[in-house]
């Protein structure tokens, strides 16, 4: 039971991101689908504190649309990583997966450093049940971008939804130093970390 709901929490958790700067530069393609507390899926580089955090208001955004334009944008612009990390959040926010994952892996190739495209393929492979890669995506982020809060919480809900508290708590720890607090709390309250 208690694993039961340490997944469905997981479908609910697992954070996409961008940089600060990317998000900046990405001013005018709306995007969001998978969220933390209140934030959209790209804009964790710098972590929000997520116990003070205000709600944002929440814009209705027809995943279709954002598609396109994002499609539109890598056709004038095929060297942005940006838009192919934020057109793979969107396929990953109407869960195709594979779709993401390709995309993924295009803004990996044009940028080998993007932590937050290695982090978002992890969530993607994890909703595919590919753990292990997801694992190693989350390692691959967490190396890049050493405090990356994001990547511990998602690194750390996998090992415990696998059953591993040894190495599940302490990265849900750490990421609730960082200030993504969600997962942490959640395993404290259901006992599993203490």
């Amino acid at each position: 039971m208690r694993k039961s709901i340490i997944l469905v929490f997981m479908a609910l958790v697992l954070v996409c991101s961008c940089s600060e700067k990317e998000k900046t530069t990405a001013a005018n393609i709306d995007q969001g689908k998978i969220s933390v507390e209140g934030e959209k899926n790209i804009t964790p580089a710098k972590p929000v504190n997520q116990d003070q955090a205000a709600p944002k208001e929440k814009k209705s955004i027809n995943p279709m649309k954002e598609i396109e334009s994002l499609t539109r944008i890598i056709k004038e612009q095929p060297k942005s990583a940006l838009a192919y990390n934020n057109r793979g959040s969107a396929y990953h926010g109407l869960k195709q997966h594979e779709l993401a994952i390709e995309d993924y892996n295009k803004a990996i190739g044009l940028k080998k450093d993007y932590a937050d495209a290695y982090n978002n393929r992890g969530a993607a492979y994890y909703s595919l049940g590919k753990h292990q890669q997801a694992i190693e995506d989350f390692n691959k982020a967490i190396n890049l971008k050493i405090n990356f809060a994001a990547a511990f919480a998602n690194r750390g809900l996998t090992y415990l939804n696998q059953g591993n508290k040894d190495l599940g708590c302490p990265d849900a720890k750490k990421a609730c130093e960082l200030g993504v607090c969600r997962v942490y709390k959640d395993a404290q309250g259901k006992q599993i970390c203490p």
